[in-house]
């Protein structure tokens, strides 16, 4: 029997449901403690979200501009600065976009003929392999190997093809929780510099880093602020991400590029939440020290948990995420199955890592579970997953 489905094009043939909704509805189903889809249970900071009140009930309801409002061009331009020193034109070099989502999409459907390939490491967030097939492009996937989820430099070098147009670079990675180190990064930029190829990063949690480590843009390094278009946004940094406001920042041909596309797709989005997220982008240094704490005591309380339950646990250095080895609980590894059981068996929810990999043997025993919750949610849902081993 096929499993194809009718009428969807091939280019999305095997990609269905997304896991975040089948996961979410099982929740909502089973009353469960949902720690699969990566979104906070409390509200952002009160001055973002008063004047996106603000905003709404002075008349800033309409289309915005379909860069994005002034306000959030300029703040995203000085927050660039502020943190990394790097320098942006807000007029042609910031495009604010429907999330970081719609920024990756804009910025893959404008670059990639049918053919391209596009480097880019494993597990890696759903999207990427829709977007790339989508576009017309090939996914090459790097694994990053756990306990570290560290990877092989030469296993980039013997993925370059006449064909290589871009890689794709998350940090902090999205499921693993790993943050790319400056010898890392500068490795992937000395390969992109020299087979002079376009670099798209993922840099939505780059707030959310933990034990004293830096998230450094790769853009920041010699030569690569001219080859890179970064996506971010500010859903996971104020805890506003059903929002969806982000933005793609690069030097003016790749962001005109990006948006030739992204007009195409939602034209414009989030009025009044633009000029909320201005607010936010400028609050003080301490907002973002204290959102970073707050995660890492949710991180640590999670994951110490995990391990008392019988988890093998990664600890991320970054991100909403942690992914375990349930092998100690379910010797077959069967991570799908795990996930599928796990409302049922404790109502609670978690991601299964193998839909994050090209092939996915690769992560079948690894599951992802979220710590972007208040702390007597994960206690909870920790004592409900430590009756599975008794």
């Amino acid at each position: 029997m096929s499993d194809r489905m009718p009428y969807l094009t091939s280019k999305l043939q095997g990609f269905g449901t997304t896991i975040f909704g089948e996961m979410s509805a099982l929740a909502l189903a089973t009353n469960s403690v949902n720690l699969g889809q990566g979104f906070p249970d409390t509200d952002g900071p009160r001055e973002v979200l008063d004047a996106a009140i603000e905003a709404i009930n002075t008349g800033q309801n309409q289309y915005p501009p379909a860069i994005g409002v002034p306000s959030l061009r300029e703040a995203i331009a000085e927050h660039q600065q502020r943190f990394y020193g790097l320098t942006f034109d807000p007029v042609t070099e910031v495009l604010v976009t429907a999330g970081s989502s719609e920024g990756l999409a804009s910025a893959l459907l404008a670059l990639l003929d049918t053919g391209d390939e596009v480097i880019t490491f494993e597990p890696m967030f759903d999207i990427y392999q829709a977007c790339i097939a989508m576009a017309g492009g090939q996914v090459k996937a790097i694994t990053l190997r756990p306990p570290t989820y560290g990877f092989d430099i030469d296993e980039v070098r013997a993925a370059i093809t006449p064909r290589t147009k871009i890689i794709l670079v998350n940090s902090p990675h999205n499921p693993t929780g790993k943050v790319f180190n400056r010898e890392e990064l500068q490795s992937i930029a000395d390969i992109a510099i020299e087979h002079d190829l376009i670099v798209i990063t993922d840099e939505v949690y780059e707030h959310l880093t933990f034990d004293g480590l830096e998230h450094i843009p790769l853009s920041t390094l010699p030569g690569m602020r001219e080859r890179t278009l970064t996506a971010s946004s500010g859903g996971k940094t104020f805890n506003t991400t059903g929002w969806k406001v982000g933005w793609l920042v690069g030097p003016a041909a790749l962001v005109s590029a990006a948006r030739t596309a992204k007009q195409y797709l939602t034209f414009v989005s989030s009025g009044p939440f633009q000029p909320a997220i201005a607010v936010g982008l400028r609050l003080p240094d301490q907002y973002f020290i204290e959102i970073a704490a707050d995660l890492q005591a949710k991180r640590d309380r999670l994951c110490a948990g995990l391990t008392e339950a019988g988890f093998e646990v990664y600890l991320p250095q970054g991100t909403y995420f942690v992914t375990v080895d349930i092998r100690g609980l379910r010797p077959d590894g069967d991570g799908m199955a795990f996930c599928r059981e796990l409302p049922k068996l404790c109502n609670v929810v978690a991601i299964p890592n193998q839909v994050f990999y090209t092939d996915q043997r690769r992560g079948q025993h690894l599951v992802r579970f979220a710590f972007s919750k208040r702390l007597e949610v994960l206690d909870e849902a920790v004592s409900r997953l430590k009756t599975l081993a008794s």
